[in-house]
């Protein structure tokens, strides 16, 4: 795949983080539901995994994938640190628990504590592909 194609599927995933990420603290500020702030706080998360996965060629189809490769090939490797890795990993767990397996709201704090780590994690992400030159400046 030729490197100007990569550069714009990094952007596009990037930009896709940021606007989940952004629409995330829309929701909490105007008291949206929990499993929603959750939920976009995680898909902000994901987004940008999936922006690091194009740098290395490999974009796998199912969540699990992506949180295992982000973990063996950035984590592991120490490019990201395994507070962030758990972080994903937690975020992950509570929007699988949220949507699928919870009957009762969340804590506020659960959302709040989600929301922090997606917003962690994206900016972690994004310093790093701007420092290897897959994403310009800002």
């Amino acid at each position: 795949m030729k490197r100007e194609h990569i550069l714009a599927l990094v952007r596009t995933r990037m930009d896709q983080a940021r606007e989940t990420l952004d629409d995330a603290r829309k929701l909490l500020d105007v008291g949206g539901s929990p499993r929603s702030i959750v939920n976009r706080a995680y898909y902000a998360a994901f987004y940008a995994a999936l922006a690091l996965m194009q740098t290395i060629g490999q974009v796998p189809s199912k969540h699990a994938g992506v949180i295992s490769l982000f973990d063996t090939e950035f984590y592991r490797k120490g490019l990201f640190s395994k507070k962030l890795s758990r972080s994903f990993h937690e975020i992950f767990e509570l929007r699988q628990f949220s949507d699928y397996r919870s009957v009762e709201p969340l804590a506020t704090g659960q959302v709040r504590d989600a929301l922090e780590k997606a917003e962690i994690l994206v900016a972690a992400v994004e310093t790093y592909l701007i420092q290897t030159k897959y994403l310009p400046k800002t």
